[in-house]
């Protein structure tokens, strides 16, 4: 794992709950191969309300519970790493959306202060 300062891409990966990768679902199966692959973290949220390519509106209020609701993986790295990892993510999505922007690191560090 490096250290990553400065100039970086942030890599969005739309998708649904119910999304899978075989088995497993899809988000587990995108954060099992940033973590495989070296790169220095990744975070799923899970969203409380959204619609995507079909316009169907997915919430978590109780009277439209919905069991898929939207996901979002966030990875931060060099372009470079992720355009590399960029066909396997490709191969394991059935839909969804990939967005990529510019990101400034400015902090990140794992320990604690005093450490």
């Amino acid at each position: 794992m490096t250290k990553l300062i400065g100039e970086k891409t942030l890599m969005r990966i739309f998708i649904g709950e119910g999304d899978k990768h075989g088995h497993r679902p899809l988000f587990e199966a995108l954060v099992e191969l940033f973590r495989q692959e070296g790169f220095a973290g990744a975070t799923v949220l899970r969203a409380v309300a959204g619609f995507g390519a079909h316009s169907v509106y997915h919430t978590d209020r109780l009277l439209r519970l919905s069991a898929d609701l939207p996901i979002v993986v966030e990875v931060v790295d060099d372009q470079e790493r992720l355009d590399a990892v960029m066909p396997t993510i490709d191969a394991m999505m059935n839909g969804g959306m990939i967005t990529l922007e510019k990101a400034t690191v400015i902090r990140n560090d794992h320990r604690k202060k005093g450490e």
